[in-house]
């Protein structure tokens, strides 16, 4: 929505209060855009699922959040389409949900990653916030299992700023309530949680310029990738801190620091890829009485950031 210029009487003469320098722009019914000073930061894309042809579906089963490069013109971010069609710019979901029903039955492999048979669906605007430092959006979103039930409501909210780097600071914080008596999130370390997907450029001309910063290590050689798994669960794969991936997309380099927060359920196991999606999951059993609430922080940059750089950014 456009923020309006306020009109008010000052020593009897016309005064315009001028706008906050963020701004929403609201598509009705397919996105909003978030600017800064008139540019254009960030996209939440949240058309209602359309299952009028596998196409349109395949479009619109769960909403996320684009981010612009620097021109204002196109993503550093990936949409439908291209390698892996599931991924989405900033998004989350767990690939094995599950839950029992008031009478007892148990639901069982609802996929609200790949939304073959589940999906998310964007309800309605619950908050939405713009001034000069910051801006902030919170939806609610269902998720809806195989049969088409919702079993569960999220409050998802994105916070929006910049820090004295000028890079974007982007705080994720959600609060998933099930709408049975109890369920579960569940998946693996490539198909659940919380993660980022850059542009499908990165996996069609630029995966092998892709490199990873990790607490420790520092920065890794550019291709090359650590993911858990069962033989591979300690410090350099299970409950970090942080991680940062660097990419190459529009000839331009962009670095995105992950910060974990320690209040997140923990085991949480990180993945990364060339192509550029990494994050991290978890298991987690809960109630309508107790919910699962997340944080996490992103801070994207268009360069390169040092392993300082990336540990010195302060936890959600």
């Amino acid at each position: 929505m456009m923020k309006k210029l306020l009109t008010i009487l000052a020593v009897g003469l016309p005064f315009m209060l001028p706008a906050a320098d963020f701004s929403w722009h609201d598509t009705g019914g397919l996105h909003i855009d978030l600017e800064y000073k008139g540019n254009p930061v960030v996209r939440y894309q949240y058309e209602p699922i359309d299952e009028s042809t596998p196409e349109r579906r395949h479009d619109t089963y769960k909403p996320f959040y684009h981010v612009f490069d620097s021109s204002g013109e196109g993503f550093i971010t990936k949409g439908p389409g291209g390698k892996f069609p599931h991924h989405r710019g900033i998004f989350y979901g767990f690939s094995r949900c599950s839950y029992t029903d008031a009478e007892g039955t148990k639901h069982e492999k609802i996929d609200t990653w790949h939304c073959k048979k589940a999906h998310q669906v964007h309800r309605k605007i619950l908050d939405q916030t713009a001034g000069d430092d910051a801006a902030s959006l919170t939806s609610e979103i269902a998720w809806i299992d195989n049969e088409g039930k919702e079993f569960a409501t999220e409050a998802r909210t994105l916070t929006f700023s910049y820090n004295d780097k000028n890079d974007l600071v982007v705080d994720f914080n959600t609060v998933l309530t099930p709408k049975v008596p109890s369920m579960k999130v569940d998946g693996d370390p490539q198909h659940a949680g919380f993660q980022f997907r850059a542009s499908n450029e990165v996996s069609e001309k630029t995966a092998k310029q892709t490199y990873y910063i990790r607490p420790g290590t520092g920065k890794a050689q550019e291709g090359a990738t650590i993911n858990w798994s069962a033989k591979l669960d300690n410090e350099t794969t299970t409950n970090l801190p942080w991680k940062a991936m660097s990419f190459v997309t529009g000839g331009k380099r962009y670095t995105v620091a992950y910060i974990d927060s320690e209040k997140n359920p923990k085991p949480a196991r990180f993945s990364e890829r060339d192509y550029g999606r990494f994050g991290s999951y978890f298991f987690k059993e809960i109630t309508p009485s107790e919910p699962l609430q997340v944080q996490y922080k992103l801070v994207i940059r268009q360069g390169e950031m040092t392993p300082a750089e990336v540990e010195a950014i302060p936890a959600p």
